[in-house]
């Protein structure tokens, strides 16, 4: 018999979690809420034993299998934290357990898995996606004989994961306006979703996808499960190819609205998390958070009590640097542009004058052609806005420039591939180039003080400097200094006073510079 929403109530009263699980923290997140003007809370899933929600569902369904089933030993495909469940789910029940992983499965996710079930748990590794990874643990279930618990579409798992909505509503007794959960298959917002509507169908269910996975809105849309080609694998944790044929019945009767994020939105909700709790967010747990921002903002929502689903923090280390670089953009504290400039002397202070007291936090330039200078520039902002009045008063000052704020090519690649060889130097134009590598301090007014204490005579030929949130900035630039004035120019860097390293003869420039 087909379940009605209401009827998972009771499955969700009596579901066994907290055997393994523990009741989180519904915190507020005081930064978030004066910048949006309502209350944000944030329900932390990231702080279960194994950083995610998904102990819960894949718990309660291995406690309900038979002493037989259990002996066989169990099998599930996961895309890394539902295996971390099943793992240590098999560890608590003391059966077998074998975790197919796609092969993009960040690595800590992976270690986790073997650390959480220790010699009851064999990892497979298959596939680029949790549907590929799905169709091997089918497969394997076949030969083996093994119990398939699956990480979302299954009765049990949705109602382990219905305890979340169960402990928010207990936990926040007063007007909720909405809920926002992300969506991978859709377990989660099924088993929140259910919980919600069957005790307060006032609070709104908002689900989440990222646009590159967004396999639940395009099947309610279509009036049917849609297969998508290929997701995204920014957000491993919600890259699903396919939803649940459960989750999607529920879904279209439980969830209010969707909202869809973008890389962008997603790591300047990592940034905001952190700000207000000092605990990383993988994307896909920070997927919420994103879209609650864009939901106030989009309805101008005020004083009202908006609860995220922190549904993930297993985040591979090296995926901090990309975070932070995009999160800048995505929050819209920084805008690129491409300017123009005249090829001469003092133009690049005349530029840097024109930006006024803001903060740049790029500058990109290589010597190339003899009449025109392309600048890269990235600069703080305090809203698109602020971007747009900085693009036009550079167009008034007369110099041509192009916003790349929204532009992908220059986001990913264009910023790091920025210069490039300077022209052959000929006996009646020497290049005359010295390179030097700076720190300069950190601080507002660093560029201008070099500026204004290099010669005007001496063009500079290249330059390079990204914010990298240190108390230096690091600095290379290229300056033409003819040899008649290497005494001059060795008093302007000791009147300077930046740790300086000179590279001219270092063979990198000669290869690449």
């Amino acid at each position: 018999m087909t379940r009605k929403p209401a009827d998972y109530l009771q499955a969700i009263l009596t579901a066994r979690v907290y055997d393994v699980a523990q009741e989180t923290a519904l915190d507020t997140a005081h930064n978030l809420s004066r910048r949006l003007h309502n209350s944000v809370l944030l329900k932390r899933e990231d702080q279960q034993p194994v950083f995610s929600f998904k102990l819960r569902g894949a718990y309660n369904k291995m406690s309900r299998l038979s002493d037989q089933e259990r002996a066989r030993g169990v099998i599930c495909a996961s895309a890394g934290n539902h295996a971390q469940g099943v793992a240590l789910a098999a560890r608590k029940l003391g059966c077998r357990a074998v975790i197919v992983m796609p092969s993009t499965t960040p690595k800590v996710k992976i270690d986790a898995v073997r650390a959480f079930g220790a010699a009851a748990v064999e990892v497979v590794l298959e596939g680029e996606s949790y549907s590929d990874a799905a169709a091997h643990a089918t497969q394997l279930q076949r030969e083996r004989g093994l119990s398939f618990v699956h990480p979302f579409d299954d009765p049990d798992v949705i109602a382990g994961q219905g305890t979340i909505g169960m402990e928010i509503l207990r936990q926040h007794p007063g007007p909720i306006h909405a809920v926002f959960c992300a969506i991978g298959g859709g377990g989660l917002i099924s088993g929140v979703g259910c919980y919600i509507k069957a005790v307060r169908p006032e609070v709104r269910v908002i689900g989440v996808q990222t646009v590159d996975s967004d396999a639940m809105l395009r099947s309610v849309r279509a009036g049917r499960r849609v297969e998508l080609a290929e997701v995204g694998l920014f957000a491993d944790g919600t890259a699903v190819k396919r939803v649940g044929e459960e989750t999607f019945r529920l879904a279209r009767e439980v969830v209010d609205d969707y909202v869809v994020v973008d890389t962008d939105a997603v790591c300047a909700a990592i940034k905001d998390v952190f700000e207000d709790t000092r605990c990383v967010l993988e994307p896909s747990g920070a997927m919420a958070v994103a879209a609650l921002k864009q939901y106030a903002i989009a309805h101008k929502l005020k004083s009202q009590t908006l609860v995220a689903i922190t549904c993930g923090a297993n985040m591979n280390f090296d995926r901090l640097r990309f975070v932070a670089e995009r999160a800048e953009v995505g929050e819209a504290r920084e805008a690129l542009f491409a300017v123009t400039i005249p090829e001469q002397p003092g133009s690049f202070r005349k530029l840097c004058s024109l930006l006024g007291a803001r903060a740049i936090t790029e500058f990109n330039y290589r010597l190339g052609d003899p009449q025109q200078a392309q600048v890269f520039v990235g600069m703080s902002i305090s809203s698109r806005d602020d971007a747009r009045r900085i693009a036009g008063h550079l167009v008034r000052a007369g110099y041509a420039t192009l916003d790349l704020s929204e532009d992908e090519l220059a986001k990913q690649h264009v910023r790091h591939l920025v210069g490039g060889r300077a022209p052959r130097a000929s006996d009646s134009a020497p290049l005359h180039e010295r390179l030097l590598r700076f720190d300069f301090p950190e601080r507002p007014g660093a560029l201008m003080r070099f500026l204004e204490h290099l010669k005007p005579e001496w063009n500079i030929s290249l330059f390079h400097y990204r914010n990298q949130g240190g108390d230096s900035g690091r600095v290379l630039v290229g300056i033409q200094v003819p040899p008649a004035d290497r005494k001059r120019f060795a008093a302007f860097l000791d009147s300077l006073g930046y740790s300086h390293v000179e590279e001219t003869h270092n063979p990198v420039v000669r290869l690449f510079l």
